[in-house]
């Protein structure tokens, strides 16, 4: 459950780095999000949600 944590964490520290350094290009790209259709962010997101499970799986080796 830490590892849970301590992931989620972590998640929040790069995404406000992100915001931090390029917050001009975050509320540009949160505009493009807004405009895309539902089902081309659902697919985009199990792509990524999938590559992280891979990356995963290759760091629990």
């Amino acid at each position: 459950m830490s590892d849970l944590f301590a992931a989620l964490a972590l998640a929040l520290v790069l995404e406000g780095l992100l915001y931090a350094a390029f917050p001009e290009q975050m509320k540009r790209m949160i505009a493009q999000v807004l405009e895309m259709p539902a089902q081309h962010l659902r697919l985009g997101a199990l792509v990524v949600a999938g590559v992280g499970l891979g990356l995963l799986a290759l760091v629990r080796m």
